[in-house]
């Protein structure tokens, strides 16, 4: 009788351990399929590994001055030349701002490319805000055309109240450009 007893309970510890089982794959591909979106999230918000904010409007010039350097790059599959207009500039704290980059297409096809953006170092990422960027949208240039995308940015002024942050004197805010679609780019 002992024996038929215990059946039950081993069948419902087998299918608690199954549901288990699957609950776990399920939490597991959820948390797979959103892992990208919620890191992406959590930089933003951070400003982790130099990821930047997005704003609508500077709050103003409040004192103090910061350098920022410009640096744009092109990945070896994008047949594109990309350079800022100026390398460098000094920027007041809170004060809106505005810097070129042109970029040329040296194919003889239209390319589209989209750009990849950090600053450094990494804790000012979250005091960096960009309310224009041409690299929230992607970019197609006809062969040889030549464009001027604009930056529009301020640096907020809480980055003079981190202890982390304020003492930073140069901010480097750097571009890298890549084929949007590694199949159509040409060499």
């Amino acid at each position: 009788m002992a024996t038929q007893a215990a059946a039950p309970r081993v069948f419902a510890g087998k299918g608690r351990t199954a549901m288990f089982a699957v609950l776990g794959i399920c939490f597991m591909t959820g948390l797979a399929w959103a892992s990208v979106p919620l890191y992406r999230l959590f930089c933003q918000v951070t400003g982790l590994n130099g990821t930047t904010q997005v704003g609508l409007k500077a709050p103003g010039a409040v004192g103090g001055q910061v350098r920022i350097e410009f640096d744009a790059n092109v990945s070896p599959k994008l047949p594109w030349r990309f350079a800022p207009e100026a390398a460098s500039e000094t920027v007041a704290i809170g004060a809106r701002d505005m810097a070129f980059f042109t970029a040329t297409n040296r194919a003889a096809v239209p390319v589209t490319g989209t750009a990849t953006y950090n600053v450094t170092p990494a804790q000012a990422g979250k005091y960096f805000t960009k309310i224009q960027c041409f690299c929230f949208t992607q970019q197609t240039l006809k062969p040889g055309e030549t464009v001027r995308m604009p930056v529009i940015f301020y640096v907020d002024p809480a980055i003079l109240k981190d202890p982390d942050a304020n003492d930073i004197s140069t901010i480097t805010l750097s571009y890298t450009f890549y084929p949007v679609d590694s199949g159509k780019a040409a060499s």
